[in-house]
């Protein structure tokens, strides 16, 4: 973006921060933990989701009252929480009250109250969660194809990708104030965390600003869960009252560090991208056999797979699929003029308009610093699409066949044979 520039500062305890000065009167910073619900220890699944409100319990010599109208009296915007990979804090505010607010976050990360009378109330909150996840059956879906698709092994070093954020019933019925003090004692840390900081300051303001925030805060441990895609799972989850089965469909894709990462997202786009997209035409327009259709890329432990997920009546299931893997086995014979040009326009128009906002760059520049390991230049990566040709795309579909070791499952009625 004009006017824009980028540094990045590496912190003697491995924390990174990708700062981006921008003029303006406020800042957005989005701060990423590598602790997600994959890191939970085994037994204890969802540690780290009850970890991260018993955070915001208090902090320090605050109660969790007074922490909150701490913040509230900044006037600032939070956001976050976890995922399977990460933990993340994001606020965004007036740029004079920057130095209070990254303070404050500091607080909860270095100095928390821990309070052992919070955590049966949030231990129940979290049992509330999953109770309602048996409300929405295309979460309850993609937790059972993670599941299966991305089992977890002995040594692995954590939980997995198979469970909800919020935990299991058993896992939660094993966590105790003294396992969450223990997770949080090794794995919240600076190592592998990532700052993405957008404000209009000098980069070394900046970085003097973050490294005497920051200081006090141990090192911690750092690990990479792994994963296990399983090819080729057929598997069907019954659910008797279900008014529609939905299906998802995960298949190998492209990981961010490829050099054809880039391809893939616009292939991705022409996919998926919108009214005018390949699935959206075949599968609602032309036949109208859901009302919800879409693929999109999951990056799980650096590796890129393919999502695509579709939700129908139990009776035109086996024809929505049909389709669908139609349209899958049909990209290796590539894009044609017209709808390169859409998926090219649609995806210069996302990355012109994910830089305008301060919130949504904070987050890109944790994205980029995470998954490429450098901060992507805003006109780089326009230039990079710009030169991106029609015959490069379909150069990278003619061997890409994502149907050719993909894993369905799907959940409702019985679908019929």
């Amino acid at each position: 973006m004009p006017g824009s520039s980028v540094h990045v500062f590496q912190f003697s305890g491995g924390f990174r921060c990708a700062f981006e000065s921008r003029s303006g009167p406020g800042f957005a910073f989005d701060l990423r933990l590598p602790l997600g619900s994959a890191h939970d220890p085994v037994g204890r699944e969802g540690s780290a989701a009850v970890l991260e409100e018993w955070l915001f319990k208090g902090a320090a010599g605050r109660d969790a009252r007074q922490l909150q109208d701490a913040f509230d009296d900044l006037g600032v915007r939070r956001g976050g929480g976890v995922g399977p990979e990460a933990t993340r804090l994001s606020v965004s505010g007036l740029l004079e009250d920057l130095p209070a607010a990254l303070s404050l976050v500091a607080d909860v990360l270095l100095r928390p109250a821990l309070p052992e009378a919070e955590v049966p109330v949030l231990l129940d909150l979290a049992r509330q969660d999953l109770e309602a996840l048996r409300d929405s059956p295309s979460d309850l879906l993609g937790v059972q194809a993670r599941a299966h698709t991305f089992p977890r092994r002995e040594a692995d070093g954590g939980a997995g990708y198979g469970h909800p954020a919020t935990g299991t019933l058993e896992g939660l019925a094993n966590v105790t104030p003294a396992s969450l003090r223990e997770h949080y004692g090794r794995r919240y840390g600076q190592a592998g965390s990532v700052l993405g900081l957008v404000a209009d300051l000098s980069a070394g303001e900046a970085q003097a600003l973050v490294e005497r925030t920051f200081a006090a805060w141990p090192v911690g441990e750092y690990t990479v869960i792994p994963v296990h895609f399983q090819g080729g799972l057929r598997r069907h989850f019954d659910d008797p009252e279900a008014e529609q089965t939905h299906l998802q469909l995960t298949a190998l894709g492209v990981a961010p560090t490829h050099p054809d990462w880039l391809a893939w997202q616009l292939a991705l786009t022409a996919l998926s991208g919108g009214s005018s997209s390949r699935l959206f035409q075949a599968v609602r327009e032309e036949r109208g056999l859901a009302y919800a259709v879409g693929a999109s890329a999951l990056v799980l432990a650096g590796q890129g797979f393919l999502s695509v997920y579709a939700g129908s009546t139990p009776g035109r299931l086996p024809e929505t699929l049909d389709v669908i893997c139609a349209e899958l086995r049909r990209l290796p014979g590539g894009l044609g003029e017209a709808e390169f040009r859409r998926a090219h326009a649609g995806l210069s128009a996302s990355i012109v308009f994910g830089g305008e906002s301060a919130r949504s760059r904070a987050v890109a520049l944790t994205r980029d610093l995470t998954l490429f390991g450098r901060v992507r230049d805003l006109g780089d990566l326009r230039r990079e699409l710009d030169a991106l040709t029609l015959t490069d795309v379909n150069r990278f579909l003619h061997d890409y066949q994502p149907m050719q070791n993909a894993s369905l499952f799907t959940l409702g009625q019985a679908v019929p044979a």
